[in-house]
C-alpha cells in the first residue's frame, strides 16, 4: 500500500516525533515546514501510496510531483527529532489508518520515545492572540507540555481529532508510546493560515527542546497580512454556515 523510500539510516538517540500535515489553518504543516527549514533538517524517508490524493503537484522547475510525504531528522544534544511533513494527508479510513501504522513501525525502528501532533482549532473569526490547548494518550504526557502558554481543559472545546494527527494519538497509545497533540486556535476557513498559531507552537517547542529557532520573520509576515487578514475576515465570515443557538464555534476538522 505505501512505497517506503529510505534515502539514508542514521543513528538516532531518545526520539522524538512531531507531525505536521495538512489541515484546519494548515498549523501543523506551517509549522513543521518551518522547523525543518529553519533547523536544516536533513531528509531521509519519502513515502508515497495510492491512498493520496489522484493529483500530481507543480514545482518551481515547472515539473510536475507525484504527492508524497517526507520524514526529516535533527539531532540535539538530548534528543533525536524526527519532522512528518507533507502536501496531503491518507484520502480515506483505511488509508489513514494503514499509514499511521506504517509510520509508527518507522518510528519504533529509530528508537522512538515520544509523538507531538501539530493541529488547528477552527473559529468563526480570526483570533488575535490564538490559544494554545494540549491533549494526549497519557496524564502524564499531557502534564510535561502544560506551561502557562498551554491550556489542557480541552473537553468540550473541540470535537474529535480527525486524520493523522488524531490517529497517531490513538494507535502510539496501543503500542504504550507516549503521545500528545498540540492544537492552535485558527480562523476555519480553508483559505486561511494560521500563522499566529503556529508561531506560538514553533516558539514553545523550540523553547521545549533548546532549538534556537527565530521567528521573527514569520512575525513580519503576520504583521503584514494582518490587516489584510481582518477585512478578508469580514467577506468570509458572510460564507460560514451560521451557528445555532448554542454552538461555541470551535472545531477541529485535521
Amino acid at each position: 500500500m505505501f512505497q517506503i523510500k529510505e534515502l539514508s539510516k542514521p543513528t538516532l538517540k531518545n526520539t522524538i516525533l512531531i507531525e505536521g500535515l495538512p489541515g484546519m489553518g494548515n498549523v501543523g504543516k506551517i509549522t513543521v515546514d518551518f522547523m525543518v527549514e529553519s533547523l536544516k533538517a536533513k531528509k531521509f524517508i519519502e513515502i508515497k501510496s495510492q491512498t493520496f490524493p489522484n493529483s500530481v503537484f507543480i514545482n518551481e522547475k515547472n515539473l510536475i510531483e507525484m504527492p508524497k510525504i517526507e520524514m526529516y531528522y535533527t539531532t540535539t544534544k538530548n534528543n533525536s527529532i524526527i519532522f512528518l511533513c507533507g502536501d496531503i494527508q491518507p484520502m480515506n479510513e483505511r488509508g489513514c489508518y494503514a499509514f499511521c501504522e506504517s509510520i509508527l513501525d518507522i518510528f519504533q525502528k529509530y528508537n522512538g520515545k515520544e509523538i507531538i501532533t501539530i493541529g488547528g482549532i477552527g473559529l468563526p473569526e480570526i483570533p488575535d492572540n490564538p490559544k494554545i490547548f494540549a491533549t494526549g494518550n497519557d496524564e502524564n504526557i499531557v502534564k510535561k507540555y502544560k506551561d502557562k502558554n498551554i491550556k489542557t481543559n480541552i473537553y468540550g472545546v473541540v470535537g474529535p481529532i480527525v486524520g493523522v494527527t488524531g490517529l497517531l494519538l490513538g494507535l502510539s497509545k496501543e503500542r504504550n508510546i507516549p503521545a500528545v497533540s498540540l492544537l492552535a486556535e485558527t480562523f476555519s476557513h480553508p483559505s486561511y493560515l494560521g500563522l499566529k498559531g503556529a508561531k506560538k507552537v514553533i516558539d514553545f517547542l523550540s523553547k521545549e527542546f533548546f532549538l534556537g529557532i527565530d521567528t521573527s520573520d514569520l512575525e513580519e509576515e503576520i504583521k503584514s497580512i494582518d490587516i489584510e487578514e481582518k477585512n478578508l475576515s469580514k467577506e468570509l465570515k458572510k460564507f460560514l454556515p451560521k451557528l445555532s443557538q448554542g454552538e461555541s464555534g470551535t472545531n477541529y476538522i485535521g
